[in-house]
């Protein structure tokens, strides 16, 4: 071997080296995310079906990824604000968020209302889906109704008088009541508050008469008897509240679901978007997570990301529509 020919080999093994060297920072640093704490942004004030999930989730999810995951509750404009967000947050995989199925309706009524939306579904990327529970129709237990049937045909004979909660305009306890309204065909004053918790708060309170949201945020108040059931949205009993029917069974064929899951930008690095989808498959069937989310009254009801997308894309399509025949709300 010629000293020239050898004096390029080693240049060329020299250049070979300095090249792994140069790219093994940038490698170990993807390898080692999560390098510090993850904020995961829940867009709903504590209370709510949002933070119940979010809790536990992020607990298990810590312990996962061996780093702290911070819940973070950034409410208003009915989820928006949170949304909005983790939208125009860095997509590095330190800023997460735990939605409701609201993230597919708000971008429709920004629209109606002539506004900017505050962000687009394209902007995001699921990770997984955690719960997917009908919104059950409640009332103070100290209320005359004691049927889906009674409440309706008082509404009728006096339409107006009575007033529903609601986490916010277009929210998940919004659409599916203005659902109702539409099939039932009787009217009620809409109290928009700025989450599910403040809802609740003021129905206990007799500030409102009825509202719509997740069986997780009110089983407890149902079990204790200061609330009572009178429907659900959905197409099956409910595990938490069996002997409550659904409006289909009642001659109302509305059905919602009111789903919480996990999402990342949508230019989050796949990398990390898969260590993401292994940690939440196992935080699905992490026995604590199950416990508690089950004992607030909301089963798991786990999707991986390709399953939860296209169960997404479904349903935007459906809540859109919803939207759209809501109209503009003020």
């Amino acid at each position: 071997m010629t000293c020239t020919r050898r004096s390029l080999m080693r240049r060329a093994a020299l250049a070979t080296l300095a090249l792994g060297t140069a790219w093994a920072p940038a490698a170990w640093a993807q390898s080692a995310w999560p390098a510090k704490s993850v904020t995961m942004i829940v867009p709903f004030p504590p209370g709510g079906v949002a933070d119940t999930v979010a809790r536990p989730v992020a607990e298990a999810l810590s312990r996962e990824l061996k780093q702290p995951v911070v819940v973070e509750n950034r409410a208003g404009a009915g989820g928006a604000v949170g949304i909005g967000a983790v939208a125009r947050a860095p997509a590095d995989g330190y800023t997460v968020l735990l939605s409701l199925s609201s993230i597919s309706i708000l971008p429709e009524a920004d629209l109606i209302l002539d506004r900017k939306p505050a962000y687009q579904m394209n902007q995001f990327k699921p990770i997984a889906r955690f719960t997917a529970d009908p919104t059950v129709f409640v009332v103070r237990a100290d209320a005359p109704w004691k049927s889906m049937a009674e409440f309706i045909a008082d509404a009728k004979a006096r339409p107006g008088t009575y007033n529903y909660g609601s986490s916010g305009n277009y929210g998940t306890m919004h659409v599916p009541m203005e659902m109702l309204k539409n099939e039932a065909g009787f009217r009620m004053t809409h109290i928009p508050y700025t989450g599910a918790g403040p809802a609740i708060v003021a129905l206990l309170a007799g500030q409102v008469d009825a509202l719509a949201t997740g069986p997780s945020t009110v089983a407890q108040q149902i079990k204790a008897g200061r609330l009572r059931a009178l429907a659900h949205w959905g197409d099956q009993p409910l595990a938490a509240l069996p002997e409550v029917p659904s409006l289909t069974q009642l001659g109302y064929p509305v059905k919602f679901a009111q789903w919480s899951g996990l999402f990342v930008p949508a230019a989050t690095p796949e990398d990390v978007v898969q260590r993401l989808r292994t940690a939440a498959a196992k935080v699905a069937v992490d026995p604590m997570v199950v416990q508690v989310i089950e004992k607030a009254g909301s089963p798991i009801a786990y999707l991986d990301a390709p399953d939860f997308q296209a169960y997404w894309d479904q349903d935007a399509r459906t809540m859109t529509g919803a939207v759209k025949r809501i109209g503009k709300v003020e």
